[in-house]
């Protein structure tokens, strides 16, 4: 299982990683420039949450590792791993239908709410979850 250590990085490929599970007390790392955005990260064994310039982008309830975050004005792609089944909830554009796959399975069109968030549910448990998120037509 892949916990993220320094709680946020940027990857080469440009994307980033964030989220430590393994942590028993909250830790956070605030001012964390990258391409242009500044990110602050909260993460411990309860929750994982990221915010990008103030805004909310991701929180999982228990928490959780992310892998290879990318975000675009079409959707977002990440891995995400945990020692259990997670619940996490993403910030998009409001009231925006979605279509969301998981490890490569159609999970369903979604909706998102007035303020653009969308709740997913996924089966961890010692593999990461791939999961796309990509705004309809």
């Amino acid at each position: 299982m892949a916990v993220i250590s320094e709680l946020i990085r940027s990857e080469t490929d440009g994307t980033i990683s964030f989220g430590d599970y393994s942590l028993s007390a909250k830790a956070k790392l605030d001012n964390f420039e990258h391409q242009g955005d500044i990110y602050k990260v909260k993460t411990y064994r309860e929750i994982t949450k990221l915010e990008r310039n103030g805004m909310f982008v991701y929180e999982s309830v228990p928490g959780t590792a992310v892998l290879n975050l990318k975000a675009t004005d079409q959707g977002m792609a990440f891995q995400v791993d945990g020692p259990e089944d997670a619940q996490f909830t993403v910030g998009l554009e409001d009231e925006t239908e979605y279509d969301i796959t998981i490890n490569g399975a159609d999970a369903g069109k979604m909706r998102t709410n007035l303020g653009g968030k969308l709740s997913v549910s996924v089966e961890l448990g010692g593999e990461p979850a791939d999961v796309r998120i990509q705004k309809c037509e």
